[in-house]
């Protein structure tokens, strides 16, 4: 009985029903490994959710690895001010699956520290700079200030009554108000915090009296009459905070601070591999709906060369190295 059934099942012919069948299971089939094999880049954050970094890998990474043809996943490695997702990147492979979206911090960090396991500058090669972001001086309402000036005048006149928050220890916010309080001759408390946003949020509530943030953490609460926007740290007023002077211009002559951000990955990944990532990350940087993003997060956007990154990598380094000397900061 079981021979004649099977005899009659492989001699039934095959209906059009299964024909598609046999087709799409096919094509599935093909489609599946090509899917399952599909490339993963992982962009590293050094630092946790709501830092500047976070922000802006998570505007435009479904974008670029649309242009590579892989899927781009940002990935928070947050700790010691940014050096322990750092230090993660500077041991992958340089294949150029693994990438670190790092800001000035990364640079401070090879001064400011005592001991890395890991060269800032020698174990990673620049591979796009996406853009520059500006910082703000801003104080909690309760300090009854309005300049920069004015500012300075109190901190003076009460040498470590007053505290301010960063996102950490060696962070850009750290090293930007350090290099203020040094030059200013002020004494001031360090409170660090996990985030920008945290550290935002401290002055907010007033168990800090300030912050030097990056403009994507204030630009939100210009209004809000629980902290005061003092003034922007570049060398020219902000455009999108074209309104708010600068520290030079508002109390501290000869004072500013601000940041490049930008891809790195490991030192020896190919010229081929980082010319392809460059590229890919300027078509995606020249989209307006990304160049929209960054301008809503305070992010003036960038477009070089690999080469041009490198260069401006290597003199980012030598200036680091100044505001950390002039700001007297180590950490060991």
């Amino acid at each position: 009985m079981t021979k004649k059934v099977a005899t009659q099942m492989t001699s039934t012919p095959l209906t059009r029903r299964s024909l598609t069948a046999l087709a799409a299971a096919a094509v599935l089939g093909a489609i599946a490994p090509a899917h399952a094999q599909q490339r993963v880049i992982h962009i590293i954050v050094p630092f946790a959710t709501g830092a500047v970094q976070d922000t802006v890998a998570r505007a435009f990474n479904n974008e670029l690895g649309a242009a590579l043809g892989a899927s781009a996943i940002v990935e928070n490695r947050a700790g010691a001010g940014g050096t322990v997702g750092a230090a993660l990147v500077a041991r992958a492979p340089a294949d150029g699956n693994m990438l670190i979206l790092a800001a000035a911090s990364h640079n401070i960090a090879g001064f400011l520290y005592n001991k890395l396991s890991y060269d800032p500058l020698k174990d990673f090669v620049g591979v796009a700079n996406v853009g520059n972001a500006g910082y703000v001086l801003a104080v909690a309402s309760g300090m009854n200030v309005s300049t920069t000036a004015d500012f300075i005048k109190v901190v003076k006149a009460n040498p470590g009554k007053y505290n301010y928050a960063s996102a950490g220890n060696g962070s850009a916010t750290h090293l930007a108000m350090a290099s203020f309080l040094a030059k200013a001759g002020l004494q001031m408390t360090h409170i660090p915090t996990k985030s920008t946003g945290e550290a935002v949020n401290e002055v907010l509530a007033g168990r800090v009296q300030a912050v030097i943030s990056s403009s994507i953490g204030v630009i939100g609460f210009q209004d809000d009459a629980r902290i005061k926007l003092l003034a922007s740290t570049g060398q020219s007023r902000s455009p999108f905070l074209p309104k708010l002077p600068t520290v030079a211009e508002s109390g501290l002559p000869g004072y500013a601070f601000d940041s490049w951000i930008g891809l790195l990955a490991p030192a020896g990944t190919s010229k081929a591999e980082v010319e392809r990532i460059n590229a890919a990350a300027n078509k995606v940087l020249a989209e307006p709906a990304i160049q929209e993003r960054f301008k809503r997060l305070g992010v003036e956007p960038r477009s070089q060369s690999a080469e041009e990154f490198q260069k401006l990598l290597r003199a980012d380094w030598d200036a680091m190295g100044a505001v950390v000397k002039a700001s007297g900061a180590k950490i060991d």
